[in-house]
């Protein structure tokens, strides 16, 4: 066996937020997610074949989470410490349903069908990553449509170019 040096990870940033509070946040919205979860699938009754109600459960949350990511971390225009942990790991974390998902591929292939369990885990994966992307990229352009229409507009108006570094003053979120 080679010696080679262990590689020195760097120590992580101090938390913007209490440990306690986030996770108070996660916990709270992880329930908040959850409830709104079951009650989209008992509202939504299921048939068999194609898991609807879990495809649009998931991908919806996904289409949410890219228009928070937007908000949060690209833009800042959300900047309290707790939203994302709020509403991005516990609301929308508790919304979509991986562990559902799973159950439902080896449901569909314990029944032998494959085929409907095959298209399942395919559409599924590329609905969600599309879903993120096009969220995101329709909530830019509604920021910037609204940035430019002169009212309200601020320093932020063309925070696209300047957040690429993801540096942002503290007390005002803005990209420095």
């Amino acid at each position: 066996m080679s010696e080679q040096e262990p590689r020195e990870l760097p120590e992580p940033g101090p938390p913007s937020a209490p440990q306690g509070r986030v996770l108070a946040a996660v916990a709270a919205g992880g329930a908040l997610g959850a409830l709104a979860r079951y009650g989209a699938l008992v509202l939504w009754p299921g048939a068999g074949g194609f898991p609807w109600r879990v495809f649009v459960v998931n991908v919806s949350g996904c289409a949410l989470i890219g228009v928070l990511m937007v908000l949060t971390v690209e833009r800042g225009r959300i900047a309290h410490p707790l939203v994302r942990p709020f509403l991005g790991v516990g609301v929308l974390g508790g919304y979509t349903t991986f562990s559902t998902y799973a159950a439902d591929v080896s449901g569909l292939l314990a029944r032998q069908e494959v085929a409907v369990a095959m298209a399942y885990t395919a559409a599924t994966a590329v609905a969600a990553l599309a879903a993120v992307w096009a969220a995101a990229v329709a909530t830019r352009a509604w920021l910037d449509r609204g940035a430019g229409s002169g009212a309200g507009s601020d320093a932020r108006s063309d925070v696209r170019s300047d957040t690429r570094s993801g540096v942002r003053d503290m007390g005002t979120g803005r990209a420095v």
